[in-house]
């Protein structure tokens, strides 16, 4: 990827929007993680099929995310391939090597399989954190195999679970992530917060929908910080709905958090998170890059999973990529009907060429509403 792409000392004088709102000029403090600091208190969500290594790496390279994470990663299944076929699941590629602080999610409902996997990444791979996600509302997840949310209607047993795994992964901090319940009328994230501190765990993520909400809706934040109240020692982060600088000072100013978590805004966006720690800071936000350099930015991405994934799997899996990319532009529609059909480099190149959106076409007829993900780019994250 050329220079040009990536951020750039003048992007940094850019004025700041005016609808972004001014947090005290410290703005707010270091979240600590047990001995992990997280400074700016910004966390890249972990999502399944998405926040592979390519995605973190182009994040890192933009700056401004205090901690990230990998896609969430299923216990008995990172226990078979290593039983039986000697390698790790693609979920961990890269994170043997890739710079600190980063944390991996974990998800199963057997206390041991969760405890075995927990203690590899604490011990082998040596994460900075670990997570157990007790949040993703997907049906594979919750009906099939009794993880996720479901466990949202069994404390005890979200309790038993997390008190292995901090046993398992000590001296590394593992932290939960859920939601404020698994539907409207049973909302019991106050309960499990309080289970969730007193098995162990250094801090807590709650996304402020129901796993019954999905996501649709807004998340509620008011009652993401009728939490805070209840917890003792380990700090709150909050997640939902953070699709720009201003909703992350608007979520540090009105409510009672210690951190943020950006999820989906991010996938075609990775600049957002400078953007968020220029305006924690009070600094000028920087722009979004040209359309060019946003086209060159996914070419870039689309290299690197191919190095790992070979040219046709990698051509096939940059398709939900590059539609994240594309989300919100004017001729977005006809892009992502375009590449939902590439198999191979060169079509990939040749709708990118040809569809992706440029300067002109946004300057003809302005922004496409941002619609939902597509089945073919449904994002599965964590929570």
């Amino acid at each position: 990827m050329n220079s040009s792409s990536v951020p750039s000392a003048e992007d940094r004088t850019i004025s700041a929007r005016q609808d972004v709102p001014r947090l005290p000029a410290a703005g707010p403090a270091p979240l600590r993680i047990g001995p992990v600091v997280v400074d700016p208190p910004v966390l890249q969500a972990p999502m399944a099929g998405f926040t592979n290594y390519a995605f973190r790496q182009i994040v890192r390279q933009y700056g401004g995310a205090g901690l990230q994470a990998t896609e969430m990663v299923h216990a008995r299944g990172f226990l078979h391939i290593c039983r039986h076929h000697d390698r790790f699941p693609d979920r961990l590629w890269g994170v043997a090597d890739e710079p600190r602080p980063l944390a991996v999610q974990i998800w199963d409902n057997n206390p041991d399989d969760l405890a075995a996997v927990g203690a590899r990444l604490a011990h082998e791979f040596r994460v900075s954190v670990v997570d157990i996600n007790f949040g993703c509302p997907v049906r594979q997840v919750t009906e099939k195999a009794h993880s996720g949310s479901y466990l949202l209607k069994y404390p005890e047993r979200m309790g038993a679970i997390i008190r292995r795994v901090v046993t398992a992964c000590d001296p590394v901090p593992v932290t939960a992530k859920i939601r404020l319940g698994c539907s409207r009328d049973s909302m019991n994230a106050i309960e499990v917060a309080q289970v969730v501190e007193a098995a162990g765990a250094a801090a807590l993520t709650v996304h402020g929908r129901t796993a019954a909400d999905y996501f649709k809706g807004s998340a509620d934040w008011e009652k993401i910080a009728a939490i805070k109240p209840h917890l003792r020692r380990i700090p709150l982060i909050g997640n939902g709905d953070l699709a720009s600088p201003a909703a992350v000072l608007s979520a540090f100013e009105r409510y009672d958090v210690d951190g943020v978590m950006v999820a989906r805004a991010a996938l075609g966006r990775p600049w957002l998170f400078r953007q968020i720690e220029a305006a924690l800071r009070g600094e000028p936000v920087p722009p979004d890059p040209a359309l060019d350099q946003q086209r060159e930015l996914l070419m870039h991405h689309f290299q690197l999973v191919c190095q790992r994934f070979g040219e046709q799997r990698g051509s096939i899996l940059m398709r939900k990529y590059a539609c994240c990319y594309a989300q919100g532009r004017r001729g977005a529609r006809e892009f992502r009907t375009q590449v939902a059909h590439v198999s191979s480099p060169a079509e990939f190149c040749q709708v990118v060429q040809r569809y992706f959106p440029s300067e002109s076409s946004s300057r003809r007829g302005g922004e496409e509403t941002p619609a939902e993900p597509q089945s073919g780019s449904k994002v599965a994250e964590s929570s």
